[in-house]
Protein backbone atom coordinates (compact mmCIF):
# COMPACT_ATOMS: atom_id res chain seq x y z
CA UNK A 1 0.00 0.00 0.00
CA UNK A 2 1.51 3.53 -0.56
CA UNK A 3 1.22 6.13 1.72
CA UNK A 4 1.35 9.80 1.63
CA UNK A 5 3.86 10.46 4.95
CA UNK A 6 6.19 12.79 6.53
CA UNK A 7 10.20 12.33 6.20
CA UNK A 8 12.71 14.04 8.25
CA UNK A 9 15.65 16.35 7.02
CA UNK A 10 17.42 18.70 8.60
CA UNK A 11 20.27 18.70 11.52
CA UNK A 12 19.98 17.95 14.88
CA UNK A 13 17.47 20.28 16.81
CA UNK A 14 16.52 21.82 13.54
CA UNK A 15 13.55 19.22 12.32
CA UNK A 16 12.41 20.11 8.63
CA UNK A 17 10.05 17.44 7.00
CA UNK A 18 9.46 16.73 3.58
CA UNK A 19 5.71 15.62 2.48
CA UNK A 20 6.30 12.16 0.02
CA UNK A 21 4.62 9.08 -1.18
CA UNK A 22 6.01 5.95 -0.37
CA UNK A 23 5.64 2.25 -0.02
CA UNK A 24 4.45 2.15 3.74
CA UNK A 25 7.33 -0.82 4.16
CA UNK A 26 9.70 1.46 3.30
CA UNK A 27 11.62 3.11 5.76
CA UNK A 28 10.98 6.82 7.59
CA UNK A 29 13.87 7.72 5.33
CA UNK A 30 14.24 5.85 3.01
CA UNK A 31 13.13 5.21 -0.65
CA UNK A 32 9.99 7.46 -2.04
CA UNK A 33 7.93 7.72 -4.97
CA UNK A 34 7.57 11.30 -5.07
CA UNK A 35 7.88 15.00 -3.05
CA UNK A 36 5.10 16.48 -2.90
CA UNK A 37 5.20 19.16 -0.12
CA UNK A 38 7.61 20.85 2.45
CA UNK A 39 6.43 21.60 6.45
CA UNK A 40 8.83 23.87 8.68
CA UNK A 41 7.25 23.30 12.40
CA UNK A 42 10.28 25.65 13.72
CA UNK A 43 9.32 29.16 11.82
CA UNK A 44 6.28 31.26 13.18
CA UNK A 45 4.12 30.90 11.60
CA UNK A 46 4.56 27.31 10.78
CA UNK A 47 5.29 26.78 7.15
CA UNK A 48 3.44 23.80 4.83
CA UNK A 49 3.31 23.85 1.62
CA UNK A 50 1.81 20.80 -0.63
CA UNK A 51 0.94 20.17 -4.25
CA UNK A 52 -2.44 20.21 -4.19
CA UNK A 53 -2.69 18.76 -7.39
CA UNK A 54 -0.17 15.96 -7.33
CA UNK A 55 -1.63 14.71 -3.35
CA UNK A 56 -5.51 14.31 -5.03
CA UNK A 57 -3.45 12.47 -8.12
CA UNK A 58 -1.96 10.41 -5.52
CA UNK A 59 -5.20 9.78 -3.12
CA UNK A 60 -7.03 9.03 -6.68
CA UNK A 61 -5.20 6.09 -7.14
CA UNK A 62 -5.46 4.66 -3.64
CA UNK A 63 -2.57 6.16 -1.57
CA UNK A 64 -4.04 7.11 1.80
CA UNK A 65 -2.44 10.10 3.89
CA UNK A 66 -1.23 9.27 7.50
CA UNK A 67 -2.93 11.21 10.41
CA UNK A 68 -0.19 13.84 10.95
CA UNK A 69 -0.91 14.67 6.71
CA UNK A 70 -4.68 14.97 7.72
CA UNK A 71 -4.15 17.08 10.67
CA UNK A 72 -1.65 19.25 8.69
CA UNK A 73 -4.45 19.56 5.83
CA UNK A 74 -7.36 20.51 8.09
CA UNK A 75 -5.14 23.61 9.57
CA UNK A 76 -4.50 25.32 6.60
Amino acid sequence: MVKIRLTRVGTKNQPKYRVIVADEAAARNGKFLEIIGQYNPTIKPVFFKIDKNRYDYWVSVGARPTEAIEKLLQIT
